[in-house]
């Protein structure tokens, strides 16, 4: 495999950053997590931690070097994610259970799968235009496929940061799965949460990231969305990969995996936390709580990674 990727994370005007991003490849698949904990819900970037590293854990297991139904494997590890959050709560008698929105890729034998809960969204664009994206699990959405609202009216809405589906619910998520979607060279596939897409739109982020080599304007577009978001800016995160040979720089960019071994993974995850506490308070935790929260969600992890 050959590709370029970035990915980057910034808190905005938020004290607490809740947004989780990581990736994993072997030498033949590739694994793109995005998870935005919910604010509002004590732990919500406990929830998103539990998704990004459950979703990665099962992928190093399984992948020998690919895996052997990545849609299964997709839809499987939501389910895990939406159990192992219910299962962390129950152990440490939480008031609610952690919860988290979750967009999740695998790339392998040149075709892209993959499946989302919530409003943290995937878009595919070849030569500037759109040819794949995942459609939010959301009050407005649904307003929008009723025709009572327009497309363009999502972001001021209202009730826009209302979904009916994520991780850690009440009820079962909803859990929609892409169709398997061949790649050419020169593809992007922009994985983000809403801090990005609210202040941006996908035409725009289609422009920053088509014709320019993504790890030059990606971080220069990720500072703009940090800007316009302003004083009450949500928390922003996006993964960009462009499928094969970076050809818009001399630098070399690309990432080749074809010198990994079997068995062998390259993985970027964030491993810090700036936690809440259990009962949803803000405040600073001691290396010591740290620590141990780390190890708890280890444990809720090994529970559900088989």
């Amino acid at each position: 495999m050959r590709f370029t990727i970035f990915q980057e994370s910034r808190k905005g005007s938020r004290k607490v950053n809740q947004d989780r991003i990581a990736y994993t490849f072997s030498r033949d698949a590739l694994l793109l997590v995005v998870a935005d904990g919910m604010g509002g819900h004590a732990g919500g970037e406990i929830a998103a931690q539990i998704a990004a590293r459950l979703f990665i854990e099962r992928f190093q297991q399984e992948a020998k070097p690919i895996l052997k139904n990545p849609l299964k494997f997709l839809q499987d590890t939501m389910i895990r994610a939406h159990s192992a959050l219910g299962s962390y709560a129950n152990q440490f008698s939480m008031l609610e259970t952690p919860r988290t929105t979750c967009v999740a890729c695998i790339v392998q034998a040149g075709h892209a799968y993959w499946c989302h809960v919530g409003d943290s969204r995937l878009y595919l664009f070849r030569q500037g235009g759109l040819i794949g994206s995942t459609k939010d699990h959301s009050k407005v959405q649904y307003l929008v496929d009723q025709g009572i609202i327009g497309a363009d009216e999502v972001v001021a809405h209202p009730d826009r940061n209302k979904i009916f589906s994520c991780l850690g619910g009440l009820v079962d998520p909803v859990i929609d799965l892409s169709r398997r979607t061949p790649l050419r060279n020169g593809d992007v596939i922009v994985m983000c949460t809403d801090g990005l897409w609210s202040v941006m739109d996908q035409r725009e982020i289609a422009t920053w990231l088509t014709s320019t080599p993504i790890l030059t304007t990606a971080p220069q577009m990720m500072r703009e969305g940090e800007k316009r978001g302003g004083a009450e800016g949500d928390n922003l995160s996006a993964i960009v990969v462009r499928w094969g040979p970076e050809t818009l720089t001399d630098e070399q960019t690309t990432t080749i995996t074809e010198s990994l071994g079997i068995g062998d993974f390259q993985t970027q995850i964030d491993r810090t936390l700036t936690l809440t506490d259990r009962k949803g308070t803000q405040r600073d935790l001691t290396d010591d709580e740290i620590e141990h929260a780390i190890e708890e969600i280890q444990s809720t992890i090994q529970k559900y990674r088989r």
